[in-house]
């Protein structure tokens, strides 16, 4: 069976998400921006899975097109964790968090638009 990069980002992403919230909550008695990021951070591979079994071209492409919102939104979270100083951006953890889901953002952007028949940029 052929590996499916963004599956596999997306699912171990919402891991550390998942540990992430655990963290906030538990040390930094963190709730409600922790709380946001858990929603958003794990609908992310939740709706890629969903695509999997697309209905159609269109359902997938709304599918993955969600999940790129979900990982924008999941980036703003984290800056915004980071800018309130529950994430330290000195941190090896916060940088790879923040690499992985620019990374995911990056290969969604391009599913979408390649599904949708459009040249990707770069």
């Amino acid at each position: 069976m052929k590996d499916n990069i963004i599956l596999d980002k997306s699912f171990e992403f919402d891991i550390r998400v998942v540990k992430l919230y655990k963290y906030l909550c538990d040390e930094k008695k963190e709730y409600v921006l922790s709380k946001q990021l858990l929603r958003c951070g794990t609908s992310i591979g939740a709706n890629i899975n969903e695509a999997q079994a697309g209905q159609s071209k269109a359902d997938f492409i709304s599918k993955m097109a969600i999940s790129s919102k979900e990982a924008r939104e999941s980036k703003y979270w984290i800056d915004l964790l980071i800018k309130t100083n529950y994430l330290d951006i000195k941190e090896k953890h916060t940088k790879s968090l923040l690499n992985d889901i620019e990374e995911i953002i990056k290969l969604l952007t391009s599913i979408v638009k390649s599904s949708q028949g459009n040249k990707v940029a770069k």
